[in-house]
């Protein structure tokens, strides 16, 4: 790819798991704290060992509709590199997170018709959005989103392209060179089980986006 996305592997908890997926190198891992979702975290993910990542691989803490006092906690606990607002957040929210000097990613679930006109007041407070399958569990449904509705998109900000990407999906991801995309973020259809990634998938699919 001529602008090669970075990847975001997405619900991780499992220790082993996160170990081996740290061999491979993504540019992000991201925890869920979420307490509906199945991949959510606290209690069972090893601080410590989130704590002795490299630095290379950026923690990204997924929050839906959490307080700026939840988030604070589970930053320090993990040292959160960054923070994905997943839900109804308004963009004061953002901003207060940004000003604690966290990246800051706003994620949209995008239907088949999407207002991009309405997303204009975060951008001055967040450094990337997502655009995520509008589900009502706030992600990890597993379903694609029609990315031709990403064609309205003026491109401002980057972008992490999100929702149903799976093992296969490398070379359709390479047609959307126009799409300003920062990160591809995977998650469940790399699964074995909820939280448990198939390590040799994502290591094909990693080899492949950086090497086309």
């Amino acid at each position: 790819m001529a602008n090669v996305p970075q990847i975001k592997v997405c619900g991780m908890r499992d220790a082993a798991n996160i170990k081996a997926l740290a061999d491979l190198q993504p540019d992000y891992i991201g925890f869920i704290f979420y307490h509906k979702s199945p991949r959510f975290v606290e209690g069972v993910l090893d601080a410590k060992l989130a704590k002795s990542l490299p630095a290379s691989i950026k923690k990204v803490g997924v929050f839906v509709n959490a307080s700026l006092e939840e988030i604070k906690k589970a930053t320090e606990k993990y040292s959160l590199d960054v923070i994905q607002l997943h839900g109804h957040e308004e963009p004061e929210l953002c901003q207060k997170v940004k000003e604690t000097g966290l990246e800051v990613i706003k994620a949209f679930q995008v239907k088949e018709a999407f207002d991009f006109f309405s997303i204009n007041a975060y951008k001055p407070v967040c450094d990337y959005f997502l655009f995520d399958t509008a589900t009502k569990g706030y992600g990890g449904s597993g379903y694609k989103f029609n990315w031709d509705i990403l064609k309205d998109y003026d491109n401002e900000k980057p972008l992490f392209l999100s929702g149903g990407i799976g093992p296969d999906d490398a070379a359709e991801v390479e047609k959307l060179g126009w799409l300003n995309i920062k990160a591809i973020d995977i998650n469940s259809k790399f699964e074995i089980e909820p939280a448990n990634k198939d390590i040799e998938k994502l290591k094909s699919f990693i080899l492949e986006v950086r090497n086309r």
